[in-house]
């Protein structure tokens, strides 16, 4: 899975990458909104991992007219702010809310899973293609 962590500065944004990286997500770092733009245009990320202070209507509204960003789950996480402190999702415009220092790592797996949408058709796992059926049974 595919992640872009945003943060407010640089420091951010690479802790989560490697906080996100030892769970096995694949991570790009941006610094703020413009970075975020620039580089889910050549990551397409799976899902978004963004700052909570970053948030704000007129970010979401830029972002939901970037096809990268736009089409990812966005989560927003924090590392002081509990999510009883923060609006709700349904007003931060976000798929959920992390707070890191209270989830264990299998609980961010978990949410993470939920919040991941596969892009493009996924075959069914028992599904198998008679062209490369056919060219193994010839030899």
């Amino acid at each position: 899975m595919r992640l872009l962590c945003v943060g407010r500065h640089a420091y951010l944004s690479e802790h989560l990458c490697r906080y996100f990286q030892e769970l096995g997500a694949d991570c790009a770092a941006a610094v703020g909104a413009a970075d975020a733009r620039v580089v889910a245009a050549s990551f397409e990320p799976h899902v978004v991992v963004c700052d909570c202070d970053l948030l704000s209507p007129a970010l979401l509204d830029e972002w939901a007219t970037e096809r990268f960003i736009a089409e990812a789950p966005l989560l927003a996480v924090s590392l002081t702010h509990r999510p009883e402190e923060m609006p709700p999702v349904e007003l931060l415009g976000v798929s959920g809310v992390i707070y890191l220092p209270a989830l264990d790592r299998t609980q961010v797996k978990a949410l993470l899973a939920g919040a991941h949408r596969r892009r493009g058709v996924m075959p069914p796992d028992d599904w198998h293609s008679p062209i490369a059926t056919a060219s193994v049974s010839a030899h």
